[in-house]
This record gives C-alpha cells, structure tokens and sequence, in this order.
C-alpha cells in the first residue's frame, strides 16, 4: 500500500488533536447524524433487509474463496469485449503502468472519476511527478484537491469541510486549476455547486483520457460499473478517447444476477437512496460510443495478503457504503484524518493494518481505535464482524505469530510498547487457570479498596489517563453468592 499517509502521528496523538477542534467536531457529528438518520428510514423500506444482507455476505465469501477463477475469467471476458488487462502487484507497479499508458497517448492531463484505489496508491502524485495533472472531478473530491487536503470519509471526502470553508476554497484556489470562481460567490449549496459545474465542464470537454475505478466489475461479461449522484463519473467515463480504470481485485461479482444484489443494498447504505442517480456500466469498447481505448488495471497492492487470514479476510468483502462511519463514536469524534489512511473510521481499522502491514506505529495503532461496541457490524450491508477482526489484529499487535505479507509466510515479532500488556494477559490467565489463586486475589483486592489509586502508574496511564478505574465492591461475587444462596440456585 502507498506510503502516502504513513508518518503520520499514530491515531490517538491524531485523535486528541482533532477532538481539540469544535468546528471539526461540530461537522462531523452534523453529517454523521444526518446520513445515518436517512439510511435508518431507507433500509426500513425493505422487509427482506435481513435477507438481501445475508445473499451479499455469501456472494462475497463465494468469490474471495474462487477468486482465482473469477479474475482469470473476468480477464478473458474484458479482452474478448476489446479492452486490455493489466495486473498490478503493488502501487508502484499500478502507478508506473498508468503512467506509461498517459504518456502513449500523448497527453499531459486527466480527469478523473471518485476512486479509493486510485488515492490508495498515490496515482496524483506519481502522475505529478511524470508532469502530468489530474483533475478530480467529485464535487468533494474536487473540494479536497483544491484545499491541498485529504479526504476524510469514504463516501464524503470532504465531510469536515462546512459550507463557508468551501466558499473560501472556491474562491482563493479554484482559478490556479482552470475557471475561477465568481467573485461574489456565497455558500450555499446551489451557488457552490454551480461554481463547480462550470470548473469542470470545461475539462470534462477537452479531456482525452479518463481514468477511474469501479464498485464491481461482473465476470461473466467483463462489465465494471460505476455508481454515483452527480453525473460527473458519467461524463469522465464516455467522453475522453482513453478510459484506464485500477480496481482492487477484491472487487469483482460472478454474475450480473450477482450484481442485483448489491444495487440494492449499496445505495441504501451509502446515501439512503432506493437507487443511485446514475448507474454507469462499460464493457470493453464500442465503435463510435465512448472510449475507443480501455485499460483495466488489476490492483492486489496486500488484498492477497489480507485473503490469506482466515479471519481477517471478510473485511474484502467491504463495498465501500461508508454506513459503519456514520455510526462510530470513535469516528463522529476524531475524523477521518486520524486514521492516517485513505480508508477511515471502523472498516479503515481493519483494512489498512492487513493491506500495509503493523510495521508502522500509526498502523499497528489502527486496530485500537475502536471501543467495540458493535455499532458497525449492526449496519454492514456484507456483514463484516468488524469487532471480531479488531480484536484478532490487536492480537497480532501484541503478540506477533505467522502471517503473509508479499505472498510470502512469515513470523511477525511483536509490536513494540506492549511488554506490560503482554505480561497482564499471561498474569491473567494463570490465574483464571487457579480458581484458588483467583479467589483469594479477589478477596485482598475487595479489602483492601481503599488504598487503590483511581489511576494506574507507569504504562497503565495509557488505559486510565481518560477514564477512571472501576470501583471494587466491598465483597467479591463468589463470596456473595455462597453467603446468599450456600452456592446453589434458589428455586
């Protein structure tokens, strides 16, 4: 996975700083709370809900255990249909081939469709560095690559923006990248998004190549589409001559019945809509309809890797509708920024660490950044047990053991700064192992809980420093429940 967020500070030194900002608290929990208010009434439309999340889980499940099959099949269908396939062990290889391919067209810009695979490998900056610019063209998107910021949410990139921050954005950087913007530009919706209609039309109709990724690509046919609300993904996808589409190879359906299911359900959980605005499919090339050249380009970058656990492996079956985002408290507080990742809140905790590895600190903090409350498996629409793979990563933080990274079996060594817990979990259970040692520990802690500090010493203060230490009871339950019942169940 790219490097490009790595180096930042690990999430809870990025958590404190970014709960120190109102205005970024006050945004996100405006958005959050309004998204997931929607969703609610969305889902609560369909009375097979249950099912159609259950159909999803298994169609994903059946395509990672076949994903052998379906890529080479998906390969042939997009050859036989006049596209070109390239596979992409990593981001330096998937940069280097879309470079390559920009470059034999002869062209020095590129406008692009909203893609997470795209950010995730740093395509901006290497295309930047070869002299070629690329134009975002969601209005998001758009607002975030104006800002020289990042984004911060999978479906809202720019959620920590409020209107009055994108007028100002709108004003000082939009003439630097083309069309300025009005000078008596407001901050209303109507204003802002005109102002942005009329910045990227202008690209949209001199553009020769296009590039973007795609929500599922159908095998069978070697069909990708593309689900959006603005038409701009549309626009990029059937006017230049040159279409280079990067799409994480976990990304993939058998069938378009297959396909059906997730129509469904993605929109509903992403933007509480009964469908999408616009629906885009291609498949290969057409005479004289949209691209005369397309190129897809099959990204592993780790989802092999993260195939390879057998736990972790659920979390590829994530389509990307943000709904555990909306949801988290972890997330509504501390923003998408602190997970150092292009893949925030709960599905980023899990994904990142598996795509990148636990080498670095921010990655190997990434799995902590959760109270497990269960919030997000309750609203994934693949039913991704979020919770059970956050406890399985910290349990790779601490203590190391085998793994796959770059397709090779490995022993991980474990994470430094978790000696102490370490030490308490084998303290732990060796006495859940001796009842007798654990009765009596029960006993002196119960009498003697008022000498107990209500914060721990030493690297305890990392657990106590926000919270204070539960208050012991004055007789421990075994002893209660011999005293009360003679250890037998009161009938």
């Amino acid at each position: 996975m790219s490097g490009t967020f790595v180096g930042m500070p690990a999430f809870p030194e990025a958590a404190r700083s970014a709960v120190d900002d109102p205005t970024l608290r006050g945004n996100l929990r405006h958005a959050t709370h309004t998204i997931r208010a929607k969703r609610a009434g969305a889902v609560a439309e369909l009375a097979d809900w249950a099912q159609l999340r259950e159909a999803g889980r298994r169609i994903k499940d059946h395509t990672l255990r076949h994903l052998d099959r379906y890529l080479e099949q998906l390969e042939a269908s997009v050859t036989a249909a006049g596209g070109t396939v390239h596979w992409a062990a990593d981001a330096d290889e998937a940069n280097r081939i879309v470079t390559r391919l920009v470059k034999e067209t002869g062209e020095s810009e590129v406008v692009k469709v909203k893609s997470m695979a795209t950010q995730e490998i740093g395509l901006n900056e290497a295309l930047e560095a070869e002299g070629i610019r690329a134009y975002e063209t969601d209005l998001a998107e758009l607002i975030v690559q104006l800002g020289r910021d990042r984004p911060s949410h999978i479906l809202v990139p720019a959620i920590h923006r409020n209107r009055g921050e994108i007028r100002d954005i709108f004003r000082t950087e939009m003439a630097a990248w083309g069309r300025p913007a009005p000078a008596d530009l407001t901050d209303t919706p109507a204003d802002l998004a005109e102002a942005a209609r009329l910045h990227l039309r202008e690209k949209f109709l001199r553009a020769r190549v296009g590039i973007s990724g795609a929500n599922f690509m159908v095998a069978e046919t070697g069909t990708l589409v593309v689900v959006e609300s603005e038409g701009n993904g549309r626009m990029c996808l059937t006017l230049p001559q040159t279409l280079i589409s990067v799409v994480g190879i976990e990304k993939i359906v058998p069938t378009w019945r297959d396909l059906e299911v997730f129509l469904q359900t993605l929109p509903r959980s992403a933007t509480a809509e009964r469908m999408n605005p616009y629906t885009s499919t291609w498949t290969g090339t057409t005479e004289e309809d949209g691209p005369r050249t397309f190129h897809l380009v099959l990204l592993d970058n780790g989802r092999t890797d993260a195939l390879a656990d057998q736990v972790g492996r659920q979390a590829l079956r994530c389509i990307r509708c943000s709904a555990c985002l909306n949801v988290c408290p972890v997330y509504e507080r501390a923003g998408g920024h602190a997970y150092g990742s292009v893949y925030p809140g709960p599905i980023g905790a899990v994904l990142t660490p598996q795509l990148r590895g636990t080498t670095s600190e921010i990655d190997a903090s990434l799995p902590y950044a959760s109270s497990l409350c269960g919030a997000c498996y309750e609203v994934c629409p693949v039913a991704i047990d979020i919770p059970e793979v956050l406890v399985h990563l910290r349990e790779r933080v601490v203590q190391g053991g085998p793994a796959v990274r770059e397709g090779n079996k490995v022993v991980l060594r474990p994470a430094k700064g978790h000696a102490a817990e370490r030490a308490a979990m084998r303290a732990a259970a060796w006495a859940f192992g001796h009842p007798g040692a654990l009765r009596a520990g029960q006993r002196i802690a119960s009498r003697s809980r008022r000498l107990h500090p209500r914060t721990l010493p030493g690297p305890g203060r990392a657990w106590s420093g926000t919270r204070d230490l539960p208050a012991l009871p004055a007789e421990p339950f075994r002893d209660w429940w011999q005293r009360t019942r003679g250890g037998k169940d009161a009938k």
